[in-house]
């Protein structure tokens, strides 16, 4: 069983930046895609970016390619999501999820474990 913890959120005038974490409770972390994924107030969750288990390879939404990256460090076991630029509607709870099978993946439902989330909250 892996357990997954974000921190890192917050309230952010626009324009500001946030540093999401994903800390894992398993050694092997590097063996794992991971996936961020939000759920803005009232709608569904969508997918924001992944990165793969094997190699840096990465995958952005629309919405946040060019302003959010996604990386590892293995050695902290945790997986990073850096946010510029932020907007009003980038107000949600973030996840992080992730899986020791998938490569890259947008979809939630293929992730099998999960944290509890990080309210990010940008004010205009």
């Amino acid at each position: 069983q892996v357990q997954l913890v974000e921190s890192g959120g917050g309230l952010v005038q626009a324009g500001g930046s946030l540093r999401l974490s994903c800390a894992a409770s398993v050694r092997t972390f590097s063996n794992y895609t991971v996936g961020w994924f939000r759920q803005p107030p009232g709608k569904e969750r969508e997918f924001v970016a992944a990165i793969g288990r094997l190699g840096p390879n990465t995958y952005y939404s629309d919405s946040a390619r060019g302003r959010f990256t996604v990386s590892r460090d293995n050695a902290k076991n945790t997986v990073y999501l850096q946010m510029n630029s932020l907007k009003p509607e980038d107000t949600a709870v973030y996840y992080c999820a992730a899986d020791s099978w998938l490569i890259l993946s947008m979809k939630g439902d293929q992730y099998d474990y999960w944290g509890q989330g990080t309210q990010v909250t940008v004010s205009s």
